[in-house]
């Protein structure tokens, strides 16, 4: 969680919803156990800055994924699912109000198997080399 919290707060002041000297985003994060044979949903939950909103947080994180290749925020009232990431490289990210004032849902969801470490690992390799960031990883996911 720390890693998290170091980007969202860097989000935040780069957003302008927040400056260097406010206390750091904070969150809590909940992990999905569900009976699927390939995926990760995650949620998290996070205090917004004052003033802030939901719709804020959705901006700050389209701004800052603009243009990223495997990284697509869903607009307001969209729901990530693992069907719709199976196979691929790709993270989706949706923003949502929670029930309680001042704060904001986060949900993503990847396939741990496409996302996890190795897809990763061969995307930071593509960038490490000059190559195009998706080189070797728009194939067709194999079974499961």
């Amino acid at each position: 969680m720390p890693e998290i919290e170091q980007g969202l707060t860097g989000a935040a002041v780069r957003a302008g919803t927040m400056t260097g000297t406010d206390a750091p985003v904070r969150i809590s994060f909940t992990p999905h156990l569900m009976p699927m044979a390939r995926g990760m949903l995650v949620t998290i939950y996070a205090q917004l800055a004052p003033g802030a909103t939901a719709d804020d947080a959705r901006a700050a994180l389209q701004a800052r994924y603009e243009g990223e290749a495997f990284v697509k925020v869903l607009p307001a009232g969209g729901v990530p699912h693992t069907r719709y990431v199976r196979g691929t490289n790709a993270a989706h990210i949706a923003v949502a109000p929670d029930r309680l004032p001042g704060r904001v849902i986060i949900m993503s969801a990847i396939d741990n198997l496409m996302k996890g470490a190795s897809g990763q690992a061969l995307q930071n390799l593509n960038l490490m080399m000059g190559w195009g960031e998706g080189t070797g990883l728009g194939g067709a996911a194999l079974f499961p």
